[in-house]
């Protein structure tokens, strides 16, 4: 399995990429942004979370990590139902995000159980 510092950047990475190539549009414009913002935040909350000091600080990112992720998969979710194009790599990053979060949960009931 990868590095999941690594994996999260490479979904940020893949979501920035994915969004480079949809339409030019008010409408599409509002949803990239919103995805671009929430795909980072997942790497970069990871990455602070692995710098954290106490289990409590890295349980809090690690809940940012699984918000992010979330949000991700939502606005994924969205452009799979409103762009008319070949869906497999939003299903792909659909399904990364559904395993971001589910490790993310693991990673907290674990972090947790420290306390």
């Amino acid at each position: 399995m990868q590095d999941l510092k690594l994996r999260t950047k490479l979904f940020a990475l893949a979501c920035w990429k994915l969004c480079s190539k949809l339409p030019k549009s008010r409408e599409f414009d509002a949803i990239v942004r919103q995805l671009i913002r929430s795909s980072s935040s997942v790497a970069a909350n990871y990455r602070a979370a692995n710098r954290a000091k106490a289990d409590k600080d890295f349980i809090n990112k690690l809940k940012i990590v699984e918000e992010e992720a979330d949000e991700s998969q939502f606005w994924l979710e969205f452009l799979l139902e409103t762009f008319e194009t070949d869906n497999s790599e939003i299903q792909d990053l659909i399904k990364e995000a559904d395993e971001l979060v589910a490790i993310t949960v693991a990673s907290i009931k674990t972090a947790r159980k420290r306390l």
